[in-house]
Parts: structure tokens; sequence; C-alpha cells
């Protein structure tokens, strides 16, 4: 599948924001989707995830209770729905789905990236 991200934006510390990654490809419903986030002079790191069904979803500590992960298969798309985000939440998010339908937080096991969308959080 291809993937395209939107949603970035400016925003200030404990506001919200909510990405969403747009899919192409009959295939969508199949794949398990989770959001990275790459921050500046940082590596990039697992968000959160979600099973091909959706009934099961991941969180990075960083951000669980705070990011919900959610899609839509009917509209192939998955969201990132982002409250009382921080100023540590700058970065860039990219999308990726793993065609094994499994959520894990190795990068490696993601076959499809979308092309990532800047989130800038000021204090």
């Amino acid at each position: 599948v291809q993937l395209q991200a939107s949603g970035g934006g400016s925003v200030q510390a404990g506001g919200s924001l909510r990405l969403s990654c747009a899919a192409s490809g009959r295939t969508f419903s199949s794949y398990a989707m989770s959001w990275f986030r790459q921050a500046p002079g940082r590596e990039r790191e697992f968000v959160a995830g979600i099973n091909w069904r959706g009934s099961s979803t991941y969180y990075a500590d960083s951000v669980k209770g705070r990011f919900t992960i959610s899609r839509d298969n009917a509209k192939n798309t998955v969201y990132l729905q982002m409250n009382s985000v921080k100023p540590e939440d700058t970065a860039v998010y990219y999308c990726a789905g793993s065609s094994a339908g499994i959520v894990v937080a190795t990068i490696s096991r993601y076959n499809s990236w979308g092309q990532g969308t800047l989130v800038t959080v000021s204090s």
C-alpha cells in the first residue's frame, strides 16, 4: 500500500492535533498500522500501533493516556489523536504499515511508509 500522512502543524502545549494517514490499495485492511516519530538529532521511535482489525492498540509509555490511534478500514485511513501535547512531542510523524498484520516497534518490520508530517509544539 501507499501511504499519505497529513494533519501536522503548530500547536501550543496542552493543545490537540489529529493526524491522518490515507492508504491506497485493496490490502490496507490486512495491514497493521503504526505511527513513528523522529525529532531532530534523534532516532525514529515507535509512538502507537493498531492491529489489522482495530481490536488491539499499543502505545509508547511517553504518549500513553494522551494519544489515541484508530483506524477506519472502510476509508482506508488510520488516525492519531494527540491530546495534551508537550514540547517534547515535536517531531516529524510517520505512518507505517506492516503486511504481517501484527504491531511491532521494530522499524524494519514495516514495508510501507508515508512521507511524514511535521508537528511543532510550542511552550
